[in-house]
């Protein structure tokens, strides 16, 4: 029997660096955001033993270095369950190396469906511990929706759900390194961060407007000069009439917020003339 799970990309409606910690991460405080542009994930239970992972990319990693098998491989070994052999093909819609958790995304989709075929006793809490040891974001890609997520990102809390909204995300033809930009990190040199608590107020308040003005992002400001086509892409929303715009991740994707559907839908279109790879997208609410 076939299985199929939706991977939803997710967006940072704030992202900020707290200090460095004595492993070598970074302590992060995030409001984050799925959405529901999305990669389909299928598995299915075959005859043979071991994994044997196909997607529609050929350039995607197909062993252990995907983090959709690697999240395979975990479950098993962290749940002690007998491995069968198993097929997964994930379809790609949301791009790769973008700051939209796509890879996070596909393995926190793998782990939903394995607990649904193999564990369903398995908690919530414990698959998100499962996840964190898969990936920093996967915790959070397990359970979508809006969320604060501290530490790594593997500590989340619920919060309410963005207001109704559309969102006009895109992303330039290039890739931003996280390594280099943690690398780049100077927290004494950092004069802005992100008014977290207001924008959790706002969310509380289902004030949309509130929210957007708390967009940021503190990677924006460390960004070397070579990634301009962020900033022209943010320039550009805000000329079309989002309410606020903000690179999301590492980037290196923008998104614009809109409360109207007319304007996000006229910004899409004038965006895809220069940049192929903008989506027109909605928040989703909690995956599980």
């Amino acid at each position: 029997m076939v299985h199929t799970e939706k991977a939803y990309a997710k967006l940072n409606l704030s992202l900020d660096i707290l200090g460095r910690r004595s492993d070598g991460y970074h302590d992060l405080r995030m409001v984050m955001q799925s959405i529901d542009l999305a990669d389909t994930i299928t598995l299915s239970v075959q005859g043979e033993p071991g994994l044997c992972l196909t997607a529609d990319m050929p350039y995607l990693p197909k062993g252990g270095g995907n983090i959709a098998a690697k999240a395979a491989a975990m479950f098993f070994q962290q749940t002690g369950l007998p491995a069968p052999g198993l097929a997964i093909d994930i379809q790609k819609r949301i791009p790769v190396c973008a700051g939209m958790a796509g890879g996070s995304s596909d393995g926190a989709a793998v782990l939903r469906l394995l607990r649904r075929l193999c564990a369903p006793e398995l908690s919530q809490g414990r698959l998100e511990e499962i996840g964190a040891l898969t990936g920093s974001d996967v915790p959070y890609c397990i359970r979508g929706g809006t969320a604060l997520a501290e530490g790594r990102g593997e500590r989340l809390t619920d919060l309410p759900g963005l207001p109704p909204c559309y969102l006009v995300v895109c992303k330039p033809p290039c890739s931003v390194s996280t390594p280099e930009l943690f690398g780049l990190v100077r927290l004494k040199r950092m004069r802005f961060h992100p008014r977290t608590g207001e924008m959790l107020s706002a969310l509380e308040r289902g004030d949309l407007e509130g929210v957007a003005r708390r967009l940021y992002n503190v990677f924006e400001d460390i960004l070397p000069k070579r990634y301009s086509q962020v900033f022209e892409i943010k320039s550009r929303l805000l000329e079309l009439g989002a309410m606020a715009a903000s690179m999301t991740g590492s980037g290196p994707s923008v998104f614009g917020l809109f409360r109207d559907r007319g304007p996000a839908e006229d910004a899409l279109a004038a965006l895809s003339a220069a940049f192929p790879t903008t989506f027109f997208c909605a928040p989703t609410q909690r995956a599980v």
